[in-house]
C-alpha cells in the first residue's frame, strides 16, 4: 500500500506512526504551549502535530501550505541531533516544504514572536 506523504514502507510506516501516535499522546511541554496557542489563534485547523512525511514525523505540518514547524529540545545542540536536523530539512525542502524552528526557550520567552513568524511563514 502507498501512502500519499508516508514511506512506502509499510513496516517502517507502522513504526513511524506508533512513535508519532505516543508522541501525540505525550507532547513535551513546549509542543503543547504551542498547540494550545496555535488553537486559540484559529491556526489548529490549519496544522496537524506529529505528521509522518517520507521518513520523518515533523512537530507540526500544514500540508495546504507545506509549511513545517520544529520544535527543538534541548538535545538539539548536540553534533549528531543537529546534522540529523540538517538532513532532515534539506529533504523537506526538496519536496517544496518550508522549514521554520524554533527552540524550546524562543517558544517559553517570546511566544508571540513565534505565532508572529509562524503567521508570516503560513501565508507566504
Amino acid at each position: 500500500m502507498n501512502y500519499p506523504y508516508q514511506t512506502a514502507d509499510p513496516a517502517l510506516y507502522r513504526l513511524l506512526r506508533k512513535h508519532a501516535q505516543h508522541n501525540k499522546n505525550h507532547p513535551t511541554e513546549a509542543e503543547a504551549l504551542l498547540w494550545g496557542y496555535l488553537r486559540a489563534d484559529g491556526l489548529g485547523v490549519t496544522f496537524k502535530r506529529q505528521h509522518i512525511i517520507g521518513d520523518f514525523i515533523v512537530d507540526f505540518v500544514s500540508l495546504e501550505n507545506k509549511l513545517v514547524v520544529e520544535i527543538d529540545g534541548e538535545y538539539h545542540h548536540l553534533p549528531a541531533q543537529m546534522e540529523c536536523d540538517e538532513i532532515r530539512t534539506q529533504w523537506l525542502k526538496t519536496r517544496g516544504y518550508r522549514v521554520i524552528r524554533f527552540t524550546n526557550n524562543e517558544l517559553f520567552t517570546n511566544i508571540n514572536k513565534v505565532l508572529e513568524t509562524i503567521e508570516n511563514n503560513l501565508y507566504e
